[in-house]
């Protein structure tokens, strides 16, 4: 994933944009930058904050920094933002999202003119660079920014600085979240809409799919509407959206709350105690022991000061090591105990796995794990919340093609498995259960994800679960 921040000030912004980007960082892995426009121009910095933080890369930065507007991204792929000079004037452009028609759209601007593109590693090009070309097709910011909503296949979401004004696209569907703050001297956009709180700005506006919006300092001008259909991705709540942020209306937190009552109310285990895996388990797992009156414990506490996600590391065995060393176990709370273990998801399995291992190896009883979305059974092409080189490192996919005798596991076979009724789903649940040595094993049902978020079905994008597209 990716997150970006935007501020408009009428007084130096450096220390807002700087905050405002920061507040990302559980969102980014391998780039962060900032650009700032002022009286001479632009300043930018980018960094590699794949072994640091964010804040030890900038702080020196960010004293050479002066402007009264700038634009900020914690990136997992491509550095940005990216400074252009082009027939539409000079800006910096900084974008979250993900291209599936990179090739098409490349030659679209080959020809009509533009004449290269600068290779990254491995022979890709930097997308936000792509997203920039499309624009400058066009006649004006406005009509270039819609023009890539309409010809983007994947998602993207655009923040465009110019002097004293920032421009913000939402992407056609509403995947991710762009949301404006406002206090008495500032206009803010911004993927977290934790992210300006501390900042003292309050909630103004979230754009509308599609909507394309500018402001300055004082006040926000729409430029276009947005579109009706909305696929905000349901991943948000569960997983990578930050507690303290809300999207459409509804608030990360609270909404893992509901799900874990959801969670018990499919369920009557009896065992001693109910736990989640740090971080974002934990919510879940207050919200299962509140419905359940079992007491709730935590006998997995996260070493916060050095680690960080371990969905960050580009290697899976740095992953798995992070997931390891983050977390230290608490024996009084484990010895001799019956567990129900809450985990937001199941992706590739080895670091649940790792971790039930260890209660093990702690004198648990039993190890009862309940996850609170469904299987996972697409890797994501809207977003990059999950590197997945292969739709066969998913761990359910792995447990089709034990149970079919198959190497590879068509989508057309995967969804004979989704529906939580049949026969084939339960063989899968019990053999994944079964392969990661649990006691026992439940996923979430999608109708009661849906309904723990609030919105409706058609409203959230649950590809990863069932394969739907819009």
């Amino acid at each position: 994933m990716s997150g970006f921040f935007g501020v408009v000030s009428k007084k130096d912004c450096v220390l807002d944009l700087f905050f405002g980007t920061d507040y990302h960082s559980h969102l980014g892995t391998k780039r962060g930058g900032l650009a700032v426009i002022g009286e001479n121009g632009f300043i930018r910095s980018i960094h590699n904050i794949e072994n640091s933080p964010f804040r030890s890369k900038f702080e020196y930065d960010i004293e050479k920094f002066v402007g009264n507007a700038g634009v900020g991204c914690i990136s997992d792929s491509e550095g940005q933002p990216l400074l252009v000079n082009s027939h539409l004037g000079s800006f910096a452009i900084t974008t979250v999202g993900r291209i599936n028609n990179v090739d098409e759209l490349k030659n679209i601007c080959f020809e009509r003119g533009n004449v290269q593109f600068l290779e990254m590693s491995g022979g890709i090009i930097n997308q936000t660079e792509l997203v920039a070309a499309l624009i400058n097709l066009n006649k004006d910011l406005v009509s270039g920014l819609r023009y890539v909503q309409e010809v983007v296949k994947g998602s993207m979401s655009v923040l465009i600085l110019i002097k004293d004004r920032i421009y913000a696209a939402r992407d056609k569907f509403g995947r991710t979240p762009v949301v404006i703050g406002k206090k008495s001297d500032a206009l803010c956009a911004s993927f977290e809409s934790s992210a300006y709180i501390n900042l003292g700005y309050k909630d103004y506006m979230e754009l509308k799919p599609g909507e394309i919006v500018s402001f300055d300092s004082e006040k926000v001008t729409q430029e276009l509407e947005g579109f009706n259909k909305m696929h905000i991705c349901s991943f948000l709540w569960t997983y990578y959206g930050y507690p303290t942020s809300t999207y459409e209306g509804i608030n990360v937190e609270t909404m893992r709350y509901r799900c874990g009552r959801y969670l018990r109310k499919d369920d009557d285990i009896s065992v001693d105690s109910i736990a989640g895996v740090p971080d974002s388990g934990v919510p879940h797992a207050i919200g299962y022991a509140s419905e359940s009156k079992i007491p709730f414990t935590r006998p997995l506490i996260k070493y916060t000061p050095t680690w960080p996600r371990s969905f960050m590391p580009q290697s899976q065995k740095q992953r798995n090591l992070i997931a390891k060393m983050k977390l230290i176990t608490v024996s009084p709370l484990i010895n001799k105990q019956k567990l129900v273990l809450i985990d937001d998801s199941i992706v590739r399995g080895t670091q649940l796995s790792e971790t039930a291992q260890l209660l093990y190896e702690n004198g648990a009883k039993e190890i009862n794990v309940r996850v609170a979305c469904p299987p996972i059974m697409f890797g994501c092409k809207y977003l990059n919340f999950s590197r997945n080189t292969s739709h066969m490192d998913l761990m359910a996919r792995k447990a089709i093609a034990e149970l079919e005798n198959v190497s590879v596991v068509s989508d057309e076979l995967a969804k004979e498995y989704t529906d939580e009724n049949s026969g084939k789903y339960q063989k899968m649940v019990d053999l994944i259960c079964h392969k990661m040595h649990f006691d026992s094993l439940k996923y979430h049902k999608l109708s009661n994800l849906v309904k723990s978020i609030g919105l409706n079905e058609s409203c959230l994008c649950t590809y990863c679960f069932n394969g739907k597209e819009e």
